[in-house]
């Protein structure tokens, strides 16, 4: 083979390989609804569903523990969530970091949280109140 024919076979290779890559992952989302309370120490615990594009799905506990300077207690109704980068549901159980800032009335919260190269991005709205900072790990496990 002409070696000027392999540069663009080796540039048309290496675009080809994160492609498919990312078409194995999952579309994965997370329904949960949970309640926490703080005083200097935050305990969260909840319950979800996990579903995933090719038809799975999980039960799933949450629970969360973490310490700072934070006070009060919230719930959260209705929550979702959206994991990147997961390619099969069983990536799905583990603990996630987790970093939280809050201030006065939980109208609604907004956070990502990261467990290697999986990333779950979490919305809510729920009602309390809440004041500090935490920093802490929630952890999903299957609710058998």
């Amino acid at each position: 083979m002409k070696s000027y024919l392999l540069v663009p076979l080796l540039f048309a290779s290496l675009l080809a390989g994160p492609r498919a890559r990312a078409s194995e992952a999952l579309d994965c989302k997370l329904h949960f609804s949970l309640s926490s309370w703080s005083l200097i120490y935050e305990h969260v615990t909840g319950k979800g569903v996990v579903t995933c594009s090719n038809g799975q799905s999980m039960k799933v506990k949450l629970e969360a523990h973490g310490g700072g300077l934070s006070v009060g207690s919230s719930n959260i109704d209705d929550g979702t969530g959206v994991f990147t980068a997961l390619h099969s549901i069983a990536e799905v159980p583990g603990a996630y970091a987790n970093v939280n800032a809050r201030t006065a009335i939980k109208e609604g919260d907004v956070q990502v949280l990261t467990k290697g190269v999986v990333s779950l991005a979490l919305a809510g709205v729920g009602h309390g109140l809440e004041m500090g900072i935490t920093v802490g790990e929630l952890v999903i496990s299957e609710d058998k």
